[in-house]
């Protein structure tokens, strides 16, 4: 089981920055893959980002695409989402989450995921808010 605590969020200007931490707890962290989804005020959640087990592999909304980067330390149990250019579209609740490796040929591997449903667990949230 893992848990996973959101921080960094917070107002910031539109052209600004912010630098999104999950910290996790648990086991086997580093055998997760890490998404990064948001929930704009109204809206569905959303995948932002998402990172495999080794850091080796990522994967990018189109609208993130190039402003936002993903990173992970699993010494530190930590994946950072460093957020630039921020516009006021970007603004939502900002959740990381863990989906489980799966087991194939006697090999855990990650299956990279954008839908929700597929991840097995979920930090609070963090509010960002970019003011135009």
């Amino acid at each position: 089981q893992v848990q996973l605590v959101e921080s960094g969020g917070g107002l910031v200007q539109a052209g600004g920055s912010l630098r999104l931490s999950c910290a996790a707890s648990g086991r086997n962290f580093n055998t997760y893959y890490i998404g990064w989804f948001r929930q704009p005020p109204g809206k569905e959640r959303e995948f932002v980002a998402g990172i495999n087990w080794s850091g080796g592999t990522t994967d990018y909304a189109n609208s993130v695409k190039v402003r936002f980067t993903i990173s992970r330390d699993n010494a530190k149990k930590m994946v950072v989402l460093q957020m630039n250019s921020l516009r006021p579209e970007d603004t939502a609740v900002y959740y990381c989450a863990a989906e489980a490796p799966y087991l194939g040929g006697g090999y855990l591997y990650n299956e990279p995921s954008r839908g929700p449903s597929n991840y097995d667990y979920w930090g609070q949230g963090t509010q960002v808010t970019v003011s135009s």
